[in-house]
């Protein structure tokens, strides 16, 4: 039996952007700094998710949760009048992503998401909160065929199995704000654009992500 659909349509939400990694896959040899701070083709890699958010119709607020490992970056983002920054103790992921919205004191559903995604585009934050919207399940999961990271020459940490698909999450992530303490059901949102698969963990994915930007093959 199908189950009701029970959720109301959200014209826009809040976003929270993580910000607060330290970026030891990154930073190796000469490469040092922050990882929010690394810049892609001369701009700051975090700028590209937040003008991403910031021209998506879906989206309202803004909030960069940061930590102490990345004091620069907090500095940059106050310049910015329409970018909230919460600073985070530095619990690890969950943790800080558990105290930014409990600070932000967002109780409805709100999209989390890495810094580290800058092919992500407006129009695919808006498809993807309307799905969202569809489903019944109080939060929602991106996830990537394995098979489309291994063509982009990422070799990911965390890999699942779906129907006898390997899928990758892609660190876009929709939560109801009011169970943020709370293990959520998710919907696996299974999508094969590059976009969502190619996250910026090594200075290969930076250079990566410059080819694609520049039309470049390879």
């Amino acid at each position: 039996m199908q189950r009701a659909r029970v959720r109301k349509v959200i014209c826009e939400m809040d976003a929270v952007v993580m910000a607060g990694g330290v970026g030891s896959r990154f930073f190796t040899g000469d490469w040092t700094g922050e990882k929010p701070m690394v810049k892609l083709c001369g701009r700051p890699l975090i700028m590209y998710m937040i003008d991403t958010l910031r021209r998506s119709r879906s989206i309202c607020r803004i909030f960069v949760v940061t930590s102490p490992s990345v004091p620069q970056t907090q500095e940059y983002l106050r310049a910015h009048g329409d970018v909230e920054v919460i600073p985070a103790p530095g619990l690890g992921y969950v943790g800080d992503m558990v105290h930014g919205i409990k600070a932000a004191g967002i109780r409805v559903p709100v999209l989390v998401v890495m810094s580290d995604l800058p092919l992500v585009t407006p129009d695919l934050i808006d498809r993807i909160v309307s799905i969202y919207n569809k489903r019944c399940e109080p939060a929602l999961s991106v996830h990537t065929p394995l098979s489309v990271c291994t063509e982009l020459g990422q070799h990911p940490t965390a890999v699942f199995n779906r129907n006898d698909v390997l899928i990758v999450p892609c660190g876009v992530n929709i939560l109801d704000g009011s169970l943020i303490e709370e293990e959520q059901p998710d919907y696996n949102l299974i999508l094969p654009e590059i976009e969502v698969a190619l996250n910026v963990n090594t200075v290969q994915d930076l250079k990566q992500c410059e080819r694609i930007m520049f039309g470049q093959s390879g």
